[in-house]
């Protein structure tokens, strides 16, 4: 088989589709996609997915992509919302096509075609709430009722819009229809609410407007004045694709034409993907705030210590589908480890530490230990970290009264402190509370990894800090958010029943080693045998705060091998 041939199998159905319109010259063969989120709340992965797809085929084919918000609604809309969003998207690595763009730059394009369609005949004004007008829409299997006001003349709709755009009635009085056909079998299609009355400011046009078009009229006409030649949605619009198609008819007379193409929408197991769950979560303070890192949205998994690349990787490991299906988390979970194995260095850090004292290893002396910062990137080369007498180790590194294969430390039992020295445990001391307060070892000098001259067996590794030059720190470990592999699944259960009560652990007597003193935010490390672990934004000097991204532990690939 030819190589272009195996290239041409793997395409996926809108490369492929892409492609046949370059090959046909259809709009003059360019490549225009749009990202167009609501300004209402955080991105999240779903969104990212859209995102690595609709910029992915821009840069494939050499084309453009803009950067488009829909404000059409501004009672849930603020520019913080405007503002992270396009951090997120250039935190992923995409960069919009000229400045943002925002449907409210077409608020008076999109009034006068309006006009355009009362006066073909095409749209109306009604005066009943929306609860009727659905009510009158029927069912699938049932055709609609026509409105009492269907039928109005061309001047008195004429009269009407301009009065509701001047704010002459109150929100829910009337809306403008466009007057398609009741008996459709799509539901969309029976004459669809085209504007609403919102006596509401805009967060850039303010008090201009009283009426804001709704989002199937605002959408394929924004396609249009933007040049979009490719129109990338989610699956759910696929029965809104012949309103989309309607309006164009009616309104546009050119040989160009955006197309729009949907895809399966990204599910991901034991996450909401409901910007309404995630507001309630956010509102109720259930998390804090939107870049929690339990929440799936990019600012928290950004905090969480997730890189772009590995969301890019995952965006494209998942592919492109036409029908839904729901992913695991543990892929998403398996890309960032994979990146992090590559980039972060390897630090060691105890988190729950009890004090191990060396009682034959001279008091006063310190030595260097050379250690590797990441055997995946030999250019990282190598520091030295400090040893002497007084050590932390893991409080469950040790047990008094072990099982038969438990190879850490124990009584009479040797471990090798890693980079360093065997050593044996010659006794232990307690708390008034019966806890493990000191472990004393003895060494044998002779046992130094690398240039020791003995090499006993030994069949536990423990990692350490020297004690005196320990940087305290709080070490916050996250786990999922929910218990549940499909939270929001459950018809007879609220998907907040499924919150996981140990999503979050925080440790506040952490040691971690020494050259972690001057990190930064965002700062990504591989903390020995426990995890991979990022710097949070809370932290400050003598106050670090890390994050648990995702431990050691690989399900998802062990599953799949």
């Amino acid at each position: 088989m030819e190589a272009s041939e195996k290239e041409k199998k793997s395409l996926n159905f809108i490369e492929t589709i892409i492609e046949e319109d370059i090959k046909n010259h259809k709009n003059d063969a360019r490549v225009h996609t749009r990202f167009p989120p609501e300004p209402n709340g955080y991105l999240h992965i779903g969104h990212a997915k859209s995102i690595c797809l609709n910029f992915g085929m821009a840069e494939k084919y050499n084309g453009k992509c803009n950067l488009r918000f829909d404000d059409t609604n501004p009672t849930k809309e603020e520019m913080e919302y405007v503002d992270s969003i396009k951090a997120d998207v250039q935190w992923l690595g995409f960069e919009w096509n000229g400045q943002e763009l925002f449907a409210s730059d077409y608020f008076d394009q999109l009034y006068d075609w309006a006009v355009m369609l009362i006066k073909k005949g095409k749209a109306y004004v009604d005066d009943q709430p929306q609860e009727l007008i659905s009510q009158q829409r029927g069912t699938p299997t049932r055709p609609g009722i026509e409105s009492p006001f269907r039928s109005r003349s061309i001047d008195e709709n004429l009269a009407l819009f301009e009065a509701m755009k001047r704010g002459d009635f109150p929100n829910g009085a009337k809306v403008l229809r466009a007057k398609v056909d009741m008996a459709s079998p799509n539901m969309h299609m029976r004459d669809p609410v085209m504007y609403r009355i919102l006596n509401a400011p805009h967060h850039r046009t303010g008090d201009t407007w009283k009426i804001y078009p709704m989002y199937d009229y605002a959408h394929g006409q924004s396609d249009y004045l933007e040049g979009i030649t490719h129109s990338l949605c989610t699956l759910e619009f696929e029965v809104h694709r012949p309103l989309y198609d309607w309006f164009l008819d009616e309104l546009i007379d050119t040989e160009y034409r955006p197309r729009q193409i949907e895809f399966a929408r990204l599910n991901l197991s034991y996450t909401v993907m409901s910007k309404r769950k995630l507001l309630e979560l956010v509102k109720n303070g259930v998390v804090n705030g939107w870049d929690d890192p339990r929440m799936p949205t990019i600012a928290g998994l950004r905090r969480r210590g997730y890189t772009a690349a590995s969301i890019r990787t995952f965006a494209d490991r998942i592919g492109v589908a036409k029908r839904d299906n729901t992913i695991d988390v543990g892929l998403l979970e398996f890309s960032v480890r994979e990146d992090l194995n590559n980039i972060a260095p390897r630090v060691m850090a105890v988190l729950d530490p009890v004090k191990l004292i060396i009682s034959n290893y001279p008091e006063g002396q310190t030595e260097q230990i050379e250690l590797i910062n990441n055997p995946e990137q030999p250019e990282a080369g190598s520091r030295n970290i400090p040893f002497s007498r007084e050590l932390y180790i893991e409080r469950d590194d040790f047990m008094i009264d072990p099982p038969k294969k438990f190879f850490r430390l124990a009584p009479d039992k040797e471990v090798r402190l890693k980079g360093a020295y065997v050593v044996r445990c010659e006794s232990y001391e307690l708390d008034d509370a019966g806890e493990v307060k000191t472990i004393y070892c003895s060494y044998d000098a002779e046992t130094r990894s690398g240039t020791g001259t003995k090499n006993p067996k030994v069949k536990g590794t423990l990692h350490w800090v020297e004690a005196n030059t320990a940087v305290d720190a709080e070490v916050r470990l996250y786990d999922r958010l929910f218990n549940d592999e499909d939270p929001a699944g459950h018809k007879e259960k609220d998907a907040m029943e499924f919150l996981n009560p140990d999503s979050l652990q925080i440790k506040t007597y952490c040691k971690l080693e020494r050259m972690l003193a001057d990190v930064q935010p965002e700062d990504k490390f591989q903390f020995q045998r426990i995890g991979y672990f990022c710097v949070d934004k809370d932290s400050k000097a003598g106050q670090l705060v890390f994050n648990r991204t995702v431990s050691l532990r690989d399900t998802w690939a062990k599953m799949n091998q």
